[in-house]
């Protein structure tokens, strides 16, 4: 803590700049003269007052001001000190020019910091030059220390010493097969296991992919839909990072001839995460995929998932009747189901029983009786369904309608006065009427029990860090305007002038690592089974011109255009829509 005098300058300093008003700058002295640490306070304001009080502190001892936020430290520069000594005395080495460390620090009266950072110097034979940096600025240097690659080099020095003892012993050469069954149970393995699904959830991945690559082992993130290559790690490590997976899952660690799957829980950074394993043998070892489910984030809004204006209202309105069927439709991985536990979250009420029958269960919701699959011992959807139309329910969530038996179970419930919600795989919200038609069910049931369908993509969100207005080349500008036209002008937001339609993208930055990108909306298009529709489907003319006729009626857009308005208000780009709508 400064001393008094300390404080006092500090203050005048503040308020010379002009950071501190007269009465405030009284009231910080009186505090200061009782005792009170000024300097705690201002950094308790927020950043702002923070910087300034460390850019005054600065002045006071003749130290420069550095701000660190953003700055990523070379991984050999920052280990030269500890990572232990760095958190115990608030300090780090931000860089290394010729012989001299450039050394942030938060409080310059820490004479013991000091000495230890003068120590380790020495010994090392390098001068120190200190810098005066906030808390925030020095935390965002502190946690690069136990960064992804860190961690696993550090646990990758250990596991190389082991593997060399090990040879050492048995006079053996395979370097992939002998020390595996001892390996996985080591600590170095076990951490780099660890340490990976660790960073997987903090980096938001949804897979985690550990695969066999050349002479090395690869570890891949799937972060907002793009496979993005992690770490590259030495092919020796490969075997038993794949067994202590298999062993975490409770799955036959010799067992290394057909596929495995598994499912794993570990309580990472506070919360409980699912991870469902899938082990594939390739032709040299195997291939590990996690698809992770944090099972305590609970539902989004559909506000947050990207529905908006016509699709929202219409989604809110058929999410009310007392019964019907709630379709929502798409490829893999285009948040269906998420989709799903936002409507179940607003169904969610005390007098409303709800069963869900899933595959696997990805959240769990408070209040709603969710039950998982398991066809090796014979509960199906079907067979699940058929339960759980005894259970009483008033909204039943079906994961996914795949065959003939569940679409007319489905269509059976919710003639019977229960709102059925599922999943199908259909490319457009039109195609999942001939789809259930294929399966079986009955144009004239379908007809009276289908209430709306929603067919939806994802698409990455710009990164509002570094956001900026980009120029199309003419001819996909033209394609876009050709799309334009054919949004019905009761839709338009009213937000966007049509006379001065621009275009972003995100240039990369450290908050979204150099990708532009960050987080992911949905685009979708809305289908509602209005009386035309229904009167359509009864007499099975699907396509008919009467189907495009309703599709105007319903001031409907599709896919492409929502996602074309969603790029003009500067949420995602043109390039996301184009992949994304890709046939």
């Amino acid at each position: 803590m400064l001393l008094l005098d300390q404080q006092i300058k500090i203050l005048d300093t503040l308020k010379a700049d002009g950071f501190l008003v007269a009465e405030k700058y009284e009231a910080l002295k009186k505090e200061a003269n009782e005792g009170e640490d000024v300097l705690l306070f201002l950094r308790k304001q927020g950043f702002q007052s923070s910087e300034q009080a460390a850019m005054a502190m600065a002045k006071l001892f003749s130290l420069p001001y550095i701000d660190l936020r953003g700055v990523k430290v070379e991984e050999k520069k920052l280990k030269i000190l500890p990572a232990d000594v760095a958190n115990n005395y608030q300090l780090a080495i931000f860089d290394l020019v010729e012989s001299v460390l450039k050394v942030a620090l938060v409080d310059p009266t820490n004479l013991k910091a000091q000495e230890a950072m003068d120590y380790i110097a020495r010994e090392k034979e390098f001068k120190v030059e200190y810098y005066i940096t906030t808390p925030e600025s020095l935390a965002s240097v502190l946690k690069q220390y136990s960064e992804l690659k860190t961690e696993v080099s550090e646990a990758l020095d250990i596991a190389k010493d082991k593997l060399a003892e090990k040879k050492e012993a048995v006079g053996k050469k395979n370097e992939l097969e002998e020390v595996t069954e001892e390996m996985i149970q080591n600590a170095p393995i076990a951490k780099l296991v660890s340490v990976v699904l660790k960073h997987a959830v903090d980096a938001k991945a949804s897979d985690v992919h550990i695969e066999p690559f050349g002479k090395n082992s690869r570890v891949r993130y799937r972060i907002d839909g793009q496979l993005v290559t992690s770490l590259v790690l030495p092919k020796y490590v490969h075997a038993a990072l794949v067994s202590r997976v298999k062993v975490l899952a409770n799955l036959k660690i010799d067992e290394t001839r057909v596929p495995q799957d598994g499912r794993i829980r570990l309580n990472i950074l506070g919360n409980d995460i699912d991870f469902r394993v899938s082990t594939l043998p390739l032709y040299e070892n195997e291939k590990v995929v996690m698809r992770i489910l944090d099972t305590s984030s609970g539902a989004f809004s559909l506000e947050q998932l990207g529905f908006e204006g016509r699709n929202l209202r219409v989604m809110q309105e058929n999410i009310q009747k007392p019964h019907g069927m709630f379709l929502v439709t798409g490829p893999t991985g285009s948040g269906k189901s998420t989709t799903l536990y936002s409507v179940l979250n607003i169904l969610n009420q005390e007098d409303v029983n709800i069963t869900t029958l899933e595959d696997p269960v990805e959240y769990y919701l408070s209040g709603i009786n969710q039950s998982q699959i398991r066809p090796e011992v014979g509960l199906t959807f079907a067979s699940g369904l058929r339960s759980i139309l005894r259970q009483d329910p008033d909204v039943i969530m079906v994961g996914e309608i795949r065959d003939n038996e569940t679409a007319e179970l489905a269509i059976h419930a919710s003639l019977t006065g229960h709102i059925v919600l599922s999943t199908l795989h259909t490319n457009d919200a039109f195609g999942s009427i001939p789809r259930l038609i294929d399966m079986k069910v009955e144009p004239f049931l379908l007809s009276s029990t289908l209430n709306v369908i929603v067919a939806q993509r994802l698409v990455r969100k710009i990164c509002t860090e570094c956001k900026e207005e980009l120029k199309l080349p003419d001819n996909i500008r033209k394609e876009l305007d050709e799309e334009l036209k054919k949004i019905s002008k009761n839709i338009w937001p009213t937000e966007l002038d049509p006379k001065n339609l621009k275009f972003y993208h995100g240039r990369g930055c450290v908050k979204c690592g150099k990708t532009g990108y960050k987080g992911r909306i949905a685009i979708a298009e809305v289908l509602e089974a209005t009386d035309n529709l229904k009167n359509i489907i009864a007499l099975n003319k699907l396509d008919s011109e009467e189907v495009k006729k309703e599709f105007l009626a319903q001031n409907m857009s599709e896919i492409k255009q929502d996602g074309v308005l969603k790029a003009l208000k500067g949420i995602t780009t043109v390039e996301e829509i184009m992949r994304a709508t890709r046939e």
